[in-house]
């Protein structure tokens, strides 16, 4: 359901940001002899940051230019025409515009701050709660089984699987800095995306191997942002020190 919204978040900001001003400016019409330039064009850079609240750069940019081309039609002599007569007008139009641009990059760069304090929050809340889940005495079996969950959710894969024992085959790896690489011979590759098939995220513990978990994520997609990858790999380091608590058979 997030990733239907996520597409369709994107057209409905642009169509927002193209209708809104227009919506406003049409509403003011009635009112734009009582009211002065100034109070007019700060109505409008209302409308520019609570478009560009909800949407990207370009929604906000683009609520912008049309707060300002709007003002100019609806609000600025002679009416009804994208021209204007007064030089005080012209100033504010411009202004409107500056200002609609520059609040609506700060609105966005606010709001991906925010989520990216979410998700940084989400993932501490995942660490610790994997930490205490291994602290309370739980089975080595539950801590991978959480751990497992948690990777399909955090890294956005289609499944997530834990192998015991023995490697088998030569797989991409997500590593402990986060990249991802296969090594084959003198051979290294490093991924940007998902390559396909899966990819192996070893549970090391006390420096001793114990397993890997699976992962199998869409192949072509982008790999997830690396402060995601950093929290997996701490993750399954947690299941390798649940493991090696354990005493199970293990590799060195």
């Amino acid at each position: 359901m997030s990733g239907y919204w996520i597409r369709l978040h994107d057209p409905l900001a642009l169509v927002a940001a193209l209708v809104a001003p227009f919506l406003v400016a049409l509403a003011l019409v009635p009112f734009r002899s009582g009211l002065s330039a100034t109070n007019e064009a700060l109505i409008m850079v209302v409308v520019v940051v609570a478009v560009a609240s909800l949407g990207t750069r370009a929604a906000g940019g683009l609520a912008a230019l049309s707060a300002a081309a709007w003002f100019d039609f609806f609000l600025t002599r002679p009416y009804e025409r994208f021209s204007i007569a007064g030089g005080d007008e012209i100033q504010t139009a411009v202004l409107l515009l500056l200002v609609g641009l520059i609040v609506s990059q700060l609105a966005v760069r606010t709001r991906r701050l925010e989520a990216v304090a979410v998700t940084d929050s989400a993932h501490l809340s995942s660490l610790q709660a994997t930490v205490r889940l291994a602290e309370d005495g739980g089975s080595p079996e539950v801590v991978v089984e959480y751990v497992r969950r948690e990777l399909v959710g955090l890294l956005g894969l289609r499944g997530c699987r834990f192998e015991y024992g023995t490697l088998m085959g030569q797989l991409p790896r997500l590593e402990h800095d986060g990249s991802v690489w296969l090594r084959r011979g003198r051979r290294i590759t490093e991924y940007t995306e998902w390559p396909d098939g899966e990819t192996e995220l070893r549970a090391v513990g006390g420096g001793h191997y114990y397993g890997r978990f699976l992962l199998d994520p869409s192949p072509g997609r982008p790999l997830p942002p690396e402060e995601a990858r950093l929290v997996a790999v701490a993750l399954a380091a947690q299941a390798g020190a649940a493991l090696d608590s354990a005493d199970l058979p293990h590799q060195a």
